[in-house]
């Protein structure tokens, strides 16, 4: 079946063109300029963007992907979809290993079914003093044999491993990673700048929620942050709902990284798509007040209610973004990061059609998976 979508704003990472796309088989087939050779469906000068990429995903609206229960991840996945996002990582927390491997192993079962992109391991393997959300009572030296198993019990989806590289053991985990093809991101940390770089010398290639977590810039005692930001090897998340980082903060990481080094996240959690209340991240109990989550004991931020459209509209309002950058930090270089751009994150022909259809205002209109309407223009 053919689909034709017609009288479009196409943003690429090239630019906007007034324009056409036809859809074959769930993938693009054609995209062109001007009017459409032939019938199709209208979008009335709206915005066609390839489908977000988020990296770095707890959960939402109820569902929590640290649980392992695949009636949560479907119900968090439906969430983000119905908000552009058409390609999901699922983020766990720290837990003790038997919890992490069966955590892994349900939610393969939803990589297998190609619902979700991969799995995240954000800890246990993080600095205690820097451990903001996650229970300090799980935290744990890192260990390559360890590490090992998990990515067994995962079957070839483990995809990201967050890790602080001070820690004992830590240098050696992240080369048995880059080794089993996991990205290795560093994060939770209280390592300096010479210790981060050496976590990037032994494969490090990704800063979890830049700025978070993490030591300060200084002027005489850079840390991690100038590290990351300095090192081309490197792409940096950040997490842009206005309330982790500045925007003037945000705006300095993107000068420096540009748009092929920087990936927007939301860290999102259960809380995701519902109002304020109580809720659970892994063992640890949050309160949302105001759309921010934090612990309830101790009050430390505990992930985000954000979704990637909106973080999209704030890299434009906000930050300045063009819309064609925009869709690189949120789409194309995410899914590079994930090793998918050749698939996915771009609107090009031979790619899979995963389309976002957004109004003049930049607000959701529809969203397209694999050629399928998930929510109708």
């Amino acid at each position: 079946m053919s689909l034709t979508l017609a009288d479009a704003r196409i943003v690429t990472t090239e630019g906007v063109h007034e324009g056409w796309l036809t859809i074959e088989d769930g993938r693009i087939t054609h995209v062109g300029q001007g009017s459409a050779p032939g019938p199709g469906l209208a979008l009335g000068g709206r915005h066609v963007v390839p489908g977000f990429v988020d990296v770095h995903n707890h959960g939402g609206a109820g569902g929590s992907f640290p649980t392992g229960d695949l009636d949560q991840a479907r119900t968090a996945v439906a969430l983000h979809r119905r908000h552009g996002t058409t390609t999901t990582m699922a983020s766990l927390v720290s837990d003790a290993p038997e919890g992490l491997a069966r955590a892994a192993a349900a939610l393969a079962e939803l990589c297998e079914e190609g619902l979700l992109a991969g799995i995240h391991f954000e800890g246990p393997y993080i600095a205690r003093g820097r451990c903001g959300a996650h229970d300090p009572a799980l935290l744990r030296e890192p260990s390559p044999q360890e590490f090992a198993e998990l990515v067994k019990a995962g079957r070839g989806h483990v995809r990201m491993l967050t890790i602080a590289p001070e820690l004992p053991g830590a240098l050696d985990t992240i080369r048995l990673a880059v080794a089993e093809g996991v990205i290795a991101a560093i994060g939770h940390t209280e390592a300096d700048y010479d210790l981060t770089i050496a976590g990037i010398e032994a494969g490090a290639s990704l800063a979890t929620h830049l700025y978070n977590a993490m030591p300060q810039l200084g002027h005489r005692a850079p840390g991690p942050i100038a590290a990351l930001l300095d090192d081309e090897r490197v792409t940096v998340e950040l997490i842009n709902d206005g309330v982790h980082v500045h925007p003037a903060m945000l705006r300095l990481a993107y000068e420096v990284a540009g748009p092929g080094r920087t990936v927007l996240v939301t860290d999102a959690m259960s809380a995701a798509g519902l109002g304020d209340g109580d809720y659970q991240l892994g063992s640890m109990r949050v309160r949302v007040d105001d759309g921010v989550a934090r612990l309830a004991e101790g009050g430390s931020i505990a992930g985000s209610t954000l979704t990637m459209d909106v973080a999209f509209r704030r890299a434009v309002r906000e930050l300045g973004l063009s819309l064609p950058d925009a869709v690189q930090v949120t789409s194309l270089t995410p899914a590079r990061v994930l090793g998918l751009a050749g698939s996915i994150g771009s609107i090009a022909a031979g790619k899979a059609a995963d389309l976002v259809v957004l109004s003049p205002d930049l607000e959701v209109d529809a969203v397209m998976k694999d050629g399928v309407w998930t929510t109708e223009p």
